[in-house]
């Protein structure tokens, strides 16, 4: 694995953490460095931080104060 790419994983706890759980992309980061996209993509999708999940949970929050003001009413 190349530096850049070797830097770039340390930099980033949520890829790190990631990448020790699922140790079968070091042999495709060791193959070609620019996978790490993919796996940028993986990681984003496993622990929700896309933008979708983060407007789903917002729309959530937003729907469960509404129902706090249904009942109140």
């Amino acid at each position: 694995m190349d530096i850049k790419t070797q830097i770039y994983i340390r930099n980033n706890p949520n890829i790190y953490r990631y990448l020790r759980e699922n140790s079968y992309w070091y042999k495709y980061l060791n193959r070609n460095p620019n996978s790490i996209k993919d796996l940028e993509k993986e990681m984003k999708s496993r622990y929700k931080l896309t933008t979708e999940d983060r407007l789903e949970k917002i729309n959530n929050g937003i729907s469960m104060i509404h129902s706090f003001m249904d009942v109140l009413k």
